[in-house]
């Protein structure tokens, strides 16, 4: 047997960064909206432990138990008291170290697929504890949608869309480490006051009334100065895609993935042309959002 499940890359319309807390994190105001990039994650029954990878950017995804998706399984089986004997095969679509939370997608669609496969019917409110413990962006990456995120952003409260938002995301020559892009957010804002997190209105009603030419006005992200900072060719790619009509751009979440928000499917796939075209990024994708969460796919039987 084994079990497909589909995860959503995601875009932060709005994230808004407290001060460093005593534990190393930060409180967001994160809204998460999830678009349609995917990953897929199969679970198989296996001797042990094994972890496979393809699609773009696969040679950068560790296949160790340091693997957000191995974390995961190992996480679920330790709860219910279970060796985690499966090989789990990650299909990248969503771009490795880019900002759209990739690995907590995978991490998401491990979790759905072992206790699919498993058998074990854990609730709702378990998987997302057990995400909780994963990462700050897991819990969004099973629910998909749109959502503001608090605390640390695994605190999770639904959000209405009012309509279709198009995107398109520029994907940059490297990577950014979230930790690295965090630091140097602390030491951009050393001796300064950093105000609490609160998600803007203005974006929540855009949001809610499906109007792309507000969210543009609102888009915001605190993280934005720090991965300029570590990657400051971003800028570069910044300019190239509102150059070519793109009603806003923004770096996604720790970056370098940058996100271009624009009218509809004929101006993403023109402002994509455009953004390769310039020379400023490896390469452009086009999506739509919001997409659905963590869904099971496939389930296959073979005879043995």
């Amino acid at each position: 047997m084994s079990v497909t499940v589909r995860v959503p890359a995601k875009v932060n319309v709005q994230l808004a960064v407290g001060g460093a807390r005593p534990d190393g994190f930060h409180d967001l105001a994160n809204v998460f909206l999830a678009v349609g990039l995917y990953d897929e994650v199969t679970a198989t029954p296996a001797d042990e432990l094994r972890i496979t990878c393809a699609g773009p950017g696969a040679d950068q995804v560790p296949l160790d138990r340091t693997n957000l998706a191995a974390r995961a399984a190992l996480a679920l089986a330790g709860r219910h008291g279970l060796d985690a004997a499966v090989h789990l095969h990650i299909a990248k679509d969503i771009p490795v170290a880019g900002g759209m939370a990739g690995g907590s997608a995978d991490a998401a669609g491990a979790l759905m697929a072992c206790d699919a496969l498993w058998d074990l019917n854990t609730s709702r409110d378990e998987l997302l504890d057990i995400c909780a413990e994963l990462g700050s962006d897991v819990p969004f990456s099973l629910v998909g949608g749109a959502a503001l995120g608090t605390g640390r952003g695994e605190q999770l409260r639904p959000l209405d869309v009012g309509g279709t938002f198009h995107w398109v995301f520029a994907v940059a020559d490297g990577g950014l480490s979230t930790p690295a892009v965090y630091r140097e957010f602390d030491r951009l804002t050393e001796g300064a006051e950093v105000p609490e997190p609160l998600a803007s209105q203005e974006l929540l009603d855009a949001l809610a009334k499906g109007d792309a030419t507000a969210l543009a006005t609102a888009l915001s992200n605190d993280l934005q100065p720090a991965a300029l900072s570590l990657f400051p060719s971003l800028a570069d790619t910044l300019a190239a895609g509102r150059a070519a009509s793109a009603l806003a751009g923004l770096v996604s979440g720790s970056g370098p993935t940058t996100a271009f928000l624009v009218r509809d499917a004929e101006s993403a796939a023109e402002v994509a042309e455009s953004l390769v075209a310039s020379g400023t990024c490896r390469t452009a994708r086009t999506a739509t959002s919001p997409a659905p969460g963590a869904t099971v796919t496939a389930v296959r039987r073979t005879q043995r």
